[in-house]
């Protein structure tokens, strides 16, 4: 079973190319998801974001407040360090954890948005970008996901640049075009890795 890091910034499209991979049978473990279960009341990360941040950020029934988080933590680069010293090491123990365990399937896909900022390359056996200019980026984000432009520029800095995930890239997924073209190079990719009759 191989085990592919996909990523990409902002409006790149890779959860398309991730639901594209499911498709054909992947295993999909998701950086995201394990974030919110870490968060979860109860969670391993709540209790030290508790003790950082203070409780200030718990609603009245004990779960996160998202957005008091997100206020206290992005609002300077110290805060957001603090903020990425609980959360990473936790979510990269639990990635590990889910991969090892991942059931029998052609391929395992870890869908990482920050896989080359954390350096978690030596995760998996393949990175794959998903790749847009970065007008590209904006326009979808703003556009497709109602995000704020100021806000997708500020996410956009403090993600790896567009030519350092392209540098730490196996193969690279060019999403600028149309589905059926994003679809080609998906169904290229799984004949490569994982064979045609798969």
């Amino acid at each position: 079973m191989i085990r592919i890091g996909l990523t990409g910034g902002i409006g790149s499209g890779k959860s398309t190319v991730a639901t594209m991979l499911a498709e054909r049978g992947a295993v999909i473990i998701d950086a995201d998801q394990i974030s919110r279960d870490l968060v979860e009341p109860g969670g391993e990360a709540l209790a030290a974001l508790v003790t950082e941040f203070g409780p200030r950020i718990l609603q009245e029934n004990g779960s996160l407040s998202r957005g008091e988080l997100a206020a206290l933590a992005f609002s300077e680069p110290q805060a957001t360090a603090r903020l990425n010293a609980i959360m990473h090491p936790l979510i990269r123990e639990e990635s590990a954890r889910r991969l090892r365990e991942a059931p029998q399937a052609p391929a395992v896909v870890y869908d990482m948005p920050l896989l080359v900022e954390t350096g978690q390359q030596d995760l998996v056996d393949l990175v794959v970008v998903a790749d847009v200019p970065e007008e590209v980026q904006l326009d979808r984000a703003v556009r497709l996901r109602g995000l704020d432009p100021v806000d997708v520029r500020r996410r956009m800095e403090v993600q790896a640049s567009r030519e350092v995930r392209l540098a730490a890239a196996d193969v690279v997924i060019d999403n600028s075009g149309d589905l059926a073209q994003t679809q080609a190079q998906v169904s290229r990719l799984w004949d490569e890795i994982v064979g045609p009759d798969s």
